[in-house]
């Protein structure tokens, strides 16, 4: 790897986002349950994507797999694609992006100010269209691009494993006792839960993913209907919750209004299976601290209607 890369690298700071404590937005739960969240819009790319796009590319540079001038090609539905691409520029690589046709119009403008290359797929077959056209390009052109492989890296969970875990673990003193995320590519659930449950056996893993395969949450998958992310494990559920749109984005419209604190499409599913949770142990008499990540901040998608009453 190029000195000025690896500088550039030890430079960059992704991670040790701050943990909020919701739960006085929710006064259902009482005292005995608390709902905690990762912060990740403190990233320097406004995502938790930055952790996952920040391994992926280290290891490439480590490894050589974006010698001789290499593109580097993946499909993103957005929050990834932001990370490659102010990652790229930050260390002089040149990235390519295979995007739904979808894509909100604001993130399509951050791709191009960092000056991304777009592919654009049909709108109708979300992030597995994006990923077919990727795979195509491949076959036309080895040798020009390298295929990050969100989906398939072991980066993309590692980063979790590395980072996210040990965080949520000792930003809650070690009294974490459920953690909830939702299954996009899967890694931020199965690299926090691995290394959770490392840390403490008794942790209860609760994946969360949309009620059926037409959703309006960007990013996660109905796994059922949807190209399964080479890198999930389905064995590190405890336990699943299944979500509605329309639940997540309402979860989002009362923390904004009740808490002061504006969350995306998937950060409000995810404080929507936090919350479920939450209220089932509040009926059985349980005390918990459920963990769960905020993946970025609802000033994103401010010009969609779920945020009217």
């Amino acid at each position: 790897m190029p000195a000025t890369a690896a500088r550039d690298l030890e430079n960059i700071k992704v991670g040790n986002t701050p943990l909020l404590d919701v739960s006085f937005a929710f006064p259902e739960l009482g005292d005995k349950v608390k709902i905690v969240a990762k912060a990740e819009w403190a990233n320097p790319g406004g995502s938790v994507k930055d952790r996952a796009g920040y391994f992926i590319i280290k290891d490439a540079l480590e490894t050589g797999k974006l010698a001789g001038g290499r593109i580097l090609l993946d499909s993103s539905s957005g929050n990834t694609g932001i990370a490659y691409a102010w990652l790229g520029a930050r260390l002089g690589i040149k990235v390519a992006l295979a995007v739904p046709g979808s894509i909100a119009r604001h993130r399509r403008a951050i791709l191009e100010a960092y000056g991304v290359e777009l592919f654009f797929t049909d709108p109708l077959e979300g992030s597995d269209g994006a990923i077919r056209e990727v795979r195509l390009m491949m076959q036309a052109e080895t040798g020009r691009y390298w295929y990050a492989d969100q989906y398939s890296n072991p980066m993309t969970w590692r980063a979790h494993y590395e980072t996210t875990g040990p965080e949520i673990f000792e930003q809650t003193d070690g009294q974490v006792t459920h953690f909830v995320a939702g299954l996009g590519t899967s890694g931020t659930f199965v690299g926090v839960g691995r290394r959770l449950r490392e840390l403490k056996a008794s942790v209860r893993l609760v994946s969360m993913e949309p009620d059926g395969p037409m959703h309006g949450l960007e990013g996660l998958k109905h796994m059922e209907t949807s190209i399964i992310p080479a890198i999930y494990d389905d064995s590190v559920a405890d336990s699943r919750i299944a979500i509605a749109t329309e639940e997540a984005q309402e979860a989002a419209r009362a923390l904004g209004r009740k808490g002061g604190i504006l969350l995306g499409p998937s950060g409000g599913a995810n404080l929507a299976a936090a919350l479920r949770l939450g209220r089932d142990l509040v009926a059985q008499g349980r005390e918990a601290v459920i963990a769960t990540v905020f993946c970025d901040s609802g000033e994103r998608y401010l010009g969609e209607r779920f945020w009217a009453p």
